[in-house]
């Protein structure tokens, strides 16, 4: 079976000694209960795994029965260490002061019982690990699969992964539309919207935010103002509250909105935003085009091509911790802006042969990036630049 990068991190982790809880964070669907299953099967340490998948929220008690029960193992057994694995932990309820309670009973009885949990709403799980459990833990994030991943494990050529996205469990459903269609609406969008979002957070127009969703999915890789979508939607709402939507699908690893780059933090938040989804899957799925009929299309492609470059980036963005913006002055643009500790990146996406770098020209003469560079034809490749760690680029 495929390992992902993320195996060897976890097994390391869990092979030191017990100093931090560790804590598998990212949207649904790309893999981390499998590879967390490949690596306690390949380690000799003992291990309990437990779901809150269909544990009542409000059900506290239920953290602390799974660490009764772990160490009623440990102890008639006689293990000298034992893995505790929680997954989905952010649907409970108060979970991050439970964990830190029998977390530090174990500290203070030297128990060497170590920790995993891993869940899907990266804002949950944030909220009560800053919450309860600062300086006990560790995060190992993990996002969608990238295009060497799916080349390597399910042959995907460039073109494919750019239109079907990184999901894996999707993968073997491309010949089939329908079904592939199905997969992700009922898998992907409706589990993170009904589960991730709804379940955990009062929202008063349920229909809109998902409206709000697909609509921005729709056009991602476009700027889009929030008074136009407020134009397209059925429901009524208003600006502030398609912000919120926004961020919600934004911390739920589906949908952001990119801020134009400037040196004014308010100008920033006042900008139109560029809408991105986190894996291009989300947007095809919306798109009335056959995979064939895609590729015929240039112009249409054109912003497909954009989109999935995109979502490559804010993918590894909340991996690697920077941030992705566009810019645009008058009829000056460039696409992506990345940003990390005062290191600035311009990138120019083209998917024809088109060599216009003017954009690109002003922004340097402005701001002074680290690099400015095209990806696509006139520049580096697709191909290559989907392959690159993009770490070494800061």
């Amino acid at each position: 079976m495929y390992k992902r990068a993320e195996y060897q991190t976890i097994k390391k982790r869990l092979e030191e000694k017990r100093k931090f809880i560790q804590v598998v964070m990212g949207p649904r669907q790309v893999g981390k209960s499998t590879v967390v299953k490949q690596v306690i099967q390949d380690l000799n340490t003992p291990y309990q795994l437990f779901s809150a998948d269909n544990v009542p929220a409000s059900n506290s008690a239920w953290v602390s029965n799974c660490w009764a029960a772990v160490r009623s193992l440990m102890q008639s057994r006689g293990y000298e260490s034992i893995i505790l694995i929680i997954d989905e932990i952010q649907k409970i309820q108060n979970w991050s002061e439970v964990v830190k309670k029998e977390w530090d009973d174990d500290t203070f009885n030297d128990r060497n019982i170590k920790v995993l949990l891993l869940g899907s709403s990266r804002v949950l799980l944030e909220k009560g690990l800053s919450e309860s459990l600062g300086g006990r833990f560790e995060e190992i994030r993990m996002t969608h699969w990238s295009y060497p991943e799916m080349r390597e494990c399910f042959g995907f050529s460039l073109d494919q992964y750019l239109f079907y996205g990184g999901y894996p469990g999707a993968a073997e459903l491309i010949s089939d539309p329908d079904r592939w269609e199905q997969y992700i609406q009922s898998s992907i969008i409706d589990a993170t919207i009904n589960k991730d979002i709804l379940m955990d957070t009062p929202i008063s127009k349920p229909a809109l935010l998902r409206q709000t969703f697909e609509l921005g999915a729709s056009y991602s890789g476009e700027l889009l103002s929030l008074t136009k979508m407020l134009g397209s939607l059925q429901d009524s709402g208003n600006t502030v509250t398609l912000a919120g939507y926004i961020n919600l699908l934004d911390e739920s690893g589906l949908l952001c909105g990119l801020q134009k780059y400037s040196i004014d933090t308010a100008r920033r938040r006042a900008s139109v935003p560029k809408l991105q989804v986190y894996n291009n899957a989300l947007k095809m799925v919306y798109n009335p085009h056959t995979f064939e009929e895609a590729i015929m299309d240039r112009k249409g492609w054109g912003r497909i091509y954009e989109s999935g470059i995109g979502s490559w980036l804010v993918s590894q963005a909340f991996v690697h911790r920077f941030e992705v913006f566009y810019w645009r002055d008058r009829a000056d643009e460039v696409d992506f802006i990345l940003r990390k500790k005062g290191s600035v990146i311009a990138i120019e996406v083209k998917s024809n042969a088109e060599k216009n770098t003017k954009g690109l020209n002003v922004f340097r003469e402005k701001f002074n990036p680290k690099s400015a560079f095209i990806v696509g034809d006139g520049g580096i490749s697709a191909e290559e630049f989907l392959t690159m760690d993009i770490r070494n680029l800061f």
